[in-house]
């Protein structure tokens, strides 16, 4: 293949993984870009921010294994190594109180690197509620990179690598390779690409109405830049079905808040009708994008709606072809079996944290009925029938993942 062949990403690919145990490092060496990552308190429907960066496989036909696999334009042999496929990385925070930005990002991505760093024993309590994330999500295509291990030496590395091995037996990951690395010495890293290389591309629906999710926006205007000389606001998105093209009417729902009831504190939106004028996949620019990895949009909406992440959550589509606007849903509520936190009933006006798609809402739980549960969502939302909705309860004043629901 050469670069004009795989101009978009046909991989996206998130990382989960306890906080520092080094998922940022693992994308920077693979992508050659820090990652920003970023996290806002409550507000909105708890907007999160989550880093992202593409990078292009390349391999030398001269060499064999992976030493042939390389981010760079030339191998370790120094010969010319050839563009095999781009891949959209998209990097969570760990921390447990922003579990649901994993839980968020874990709805758009094809593919999991699961970081578990040798220095401290496998698995720590993030480690566990993401392998239950991979479990709900049911994603087959999966690394566990084992990280750190230069700061526990060999016999260590060992005793952790069956650790590993322990934690995921009877898991969906169970027969997942284990690539130890050493992100600071480049070490492996070729072994990491071409196990990426050789992930199973899913079949995509290029058929359906089109959708995408927003997991970033912005204003790409300088401070002081002329009015007559704006640009209007960008999206970072990722398609799960359909193509879209440059010229495009979208719509993107909910969009703009517009008020706030405040006898039930209740926000209200307005859903935003604005056209694609270009596309890109990092630098390069499309005319048309279909379901892959990340793309940037810019459009013509006003840029103060779009800057610092205003839009993510959203969903976008064609006008009048994405899901109805809700403030009330039914869920059919699957429970977690978990040893580590004490299991209640969910009680009337309880709050929630709900990861749907790139959002994460605030619900309120309104009836109960066997294994149904009726939630009066905050913010108004846009979800599809197809969508599992991770469920977070306040626990022991700590949010944590109880379960999965399913729209009925």
């Amino acid at each position: 293949m050469n670069i004009d062949n795989i101009k978009q990403s046909i991989l996206n690919i998130g990382t989960l993984g306890h906080i520092d145990h080094g998922k940022t490092s693992i994308t920077k060496a693979i992508t050659n870009q820090w990652t920003d990552k970023h996290s806002e308190s409550i507000k909105r429907n708890m907007t999160i921010k989550l880093g992202y960066a593409d990078s292009i496989i390349n391999k030398c036909d001269d060499c064999i294994g992976p030493e042939a696999y390389t981010i760079n334009e030339k191998c370790g042999c120094n010969k010319i190594a050839k563009p095999l496929l781009k891949i959209s990385i998209l990097d969570a925070p760990g921390h447990e109180t922003l579990m649901a930005t994993a839980i968020a990002g874990s709805n758009v991505i094809d593919a999991i690197l699961f970081i578990i760093a040798a220095n401290e024993p496998c698995p720590m309590q993030q480690t566990k509620e993401h392998l239950m994330i991979i479990n709900i999500l049911g994603i087959k295509n999966i690394i566990i990179i084992q990280t750190k291990i230069d700061l526990v030496g060999k016999d260590k590395a060992i005793k952790h690598y069956n650790q590993i091995k322990d934690f995921i037996k009877g898991s969906v990951i169970e027969d997942a390779p284990i690539v130890p690395v050493m992100t600071n010495q480049n070490i492996n890293i070729d072994v990491l690409l071409e196990k990426i290389a050789n992930f199973k591309i899913p079949e995509r629906d290029l058929k359906s109405d089109p959708i995408m999710y927003v997991v970033r926006s912005f204003d790409v205007n300088k401070p002081g830049a002329k009015i007559e000389t704006l640009s209007g606001g960008v999206i970072g998105c990722a398609i799960t079905k359909g193509i879209f093209n440059v010229g495009d009417e979208i719509e993107i729902s909910p969009g703009i808040k517009i008020e706030t009831k405040k006898e039930k504190n209740k926000i209200t939106y307005k859903p935003i009708i604005t056209k694609i004028v270009h596309m890109y996949s990092g630098n390069i620019s499309l005319e048309k994008a279909q379901p892959g990895g990340l793309i940037g949009i810019a459009t013509q909406v006003d840029p103060t709606f779009t800057k610092a992440d205003n839009l993510v959550g959203n969903i976008v589509g064609h006008p009048n072809k994405i899901p109805a606007l809700v403030d009330e849903i039914n869920i059919k509520f699957f429970k977690i079996n978990r040893s580590d936190i004490p299991y209640s009933i969910f009680k009337e006006n309880e709050a929630l944290i709900l990861g749907v798609g790139t959002a994460t809402l605030i619900g309120y739980v309104k009836n109960i009925k066997k294994d149904t549960v009726n939630i009066t969502l905050k913010h108004s939302a846009c979800i599809e029938k197809s969508s599992k909705i991770a469920v977070m309860r306040n626990i022991l004043q700590r949010w944590r993942l109880v379960g999965y629901g399913l729209l009925i």
